[in-house]
């Protein structure tokens, strides 16, 4: 059994929230992985995280590797109940919730990686823009921390992509429905990228908007005309041809908005048109959004579609770049954290690994949240460690993760209250030695 009074009493008050998805053998090890994930500093493998759990010495490695392998549980489940705890940690009740997903590419190498192919992968470093290996569609909540100054993104439904199953469109369908689920009767609002459209959007849940880019060479549609009860047959479904993106970019009226993107306050030309986009939507009505830089010497900078026909364009436009959140968690899960070190290749164990280790990035940004942003000071403790570094106004993942190391390390050095350990009394020297052993 796991010895959960080691932990910090806010870490495992975290982590029982999922005790009702795993059994009374597999929760001590869930609870033992995740938090060797997050205190581990070196390479986050399998053996990786039960070293830095400091269970290495009382289990067998093997009860480690089994329990991404052959142990029961769902990470689909387990992604719904950080869902649900990312909804009631940060957002209002009855709120509408905005849901960024985007797919990305985990680098493996081996042959009998299980669905791991030849495939485009953006973040690659060089001109060269293609790599073996996994690719997961990412579900994740966006919210808006009050000591940050951008929008972050929570991802909690992960998704393994392979050639010969379910298409990528089709997988964020699945996933929205889940986040619906869970949502209970919440409108939900997705933003994605110029790869999610398609026929499987066309069955969304009630209450559940779609927003992405469009392309230029996309055929739009007028609406159908109202039946007039002269015409046999069945009604029309659209009405005329209006011609492709860019054509109708051309010669349009355009209205100037002031708007913050990208923590940045710029000026916009938006314009915008109800249609229909036959190709993707079918019959839906949807509505198409022109964006243009007020200085832009193109016809228009990007379009957007989206099937939310009651919100005003310029807001469409500022929730569509809170877009490129998920792009930042995916950025910081895989070069802060390690999601997607560990080297697994069994069916199962591909599935659910690198999933929990983006839940596990969630986790550690909900519990700074909760307990730490109001007990410490992270920008201060940063300028007093480097007083040249000024330009620092708020706490990055960086700063929350070192706070989680921390405590779990303060939790293990404190022999009369483990569970409520105070970090300031360890100076940075048994710190160090504690972050070399680990």
């Amino acid at each position: 059994m796991f010895p959960e009074p080691t932990l910090p009493a806010s870490w495992r008050w975290l982590l029982a929230e999922f005790r009702r998805c795993f059994s009374s053998s597999t929760f001590p090890v869930f609870c033992a992985l995740t938090t060797g994930l997050v205190a581990c500093t070196r390479f986050r493998t399998i053996t990786g995280m039960l070293v830095g759990a400091g269970m290495d010495l009382l289990w067998r490695h093997e009860r480690a590797h089994r329990f991404f392998s052959r142990a029961c549980w769902c990470i689909d489940h387990v992604g719904m109940v950080a869902a649900r705890l990312v909804i009631t940690s940060f957002i209002e009740s009855g709120a509408p919730i905005v849901v960024a997903i985007d797919d990305s590419v985990t680098r493996r190498s081996g042959k009998k990686v299980h669905g791991a192919f030849w495939q485009y992968d953006g973040s690659a470093p060089g001109g060269r823009k293609t790599s073996r290996g996994n690719c997961f569609v990412t579900a994740g909540i966006v919210v808006h921390l009050p000591f940050l100054p951008r929008a972050v993104c929570l991802p909690v439904l992960v998704r393994l992509y392979v050639k010969d199953g379910p298409g990528k469109v089709a997988i964020a369908a699945e996933l929205t429905g889940l986040l619906a689920h869970v949502a209970a009767g919440r409108r939900i609002h997705v933003v994605a990228d110029a790869a999610y459209h398609g026929k499987p959007l066309r069955d969304l849940p009630t209450g559940v908007s779609w927003t992405c880019r469009i392309p230029r060479n996309a055929v739009l549609y007028a609406l159908p005309p109202e039946p007039s009860g002269k015409r046999r047959g069945r009604p029309r479904t659209k009405g005329d041809r209006l011609g492709q993106v860019h054509e109708l970019a051309v010669g349009r009226s355009w209205k100037i908005h002031r708007l913050r993107l990208y923590d940045k306050q710029r000026t916009l030309r938006v314009s915008e048109l109800v249609c229909l986009w036959y190709g993707s939507f079918g019959a839906a009505k949807v509505r198409v959004i022109w964006v243009r830089d007020i200085d832009s010497a193109k016809t228009f900078d990007i379009a957007l579609v989206t099937t939310d026909l009651h919100t005003p364009a310029e807001d469409l436009v500022v929730r569509y770049s809170w877009r490129w959140s998920i792009e930042q968690a995916f950025l910081e899960a895989r070069h802060l954290l390690g999601v997607g070190q560990a080297r697994n290749r069994t069916p199962k164990a591909v599935e659910r690994t690198l999933p929990m280790g983006m839940i596990a990035y969630s986790l550690v940004i909900v519990w700074y949240a909760r307990h730490a942003h109001t007990t410490t000071d992270v920008v201060a403790e940063h300028r007093r460690r480097a007083p040249w570094y000024r330009t620092k106004t708020a706490p990055s993942f960086d700063d929350m993760l070192a706070l989680l190391r921390r405590a779990i390390i303060a939790s293990r050095f404190s022999a009369i209250r483990p569970t409520q350990p105070d970090p300031t009394k360890i100076s940075d020297d048994e710190l160090t030695w504690a972050y070399a052993t680990g």
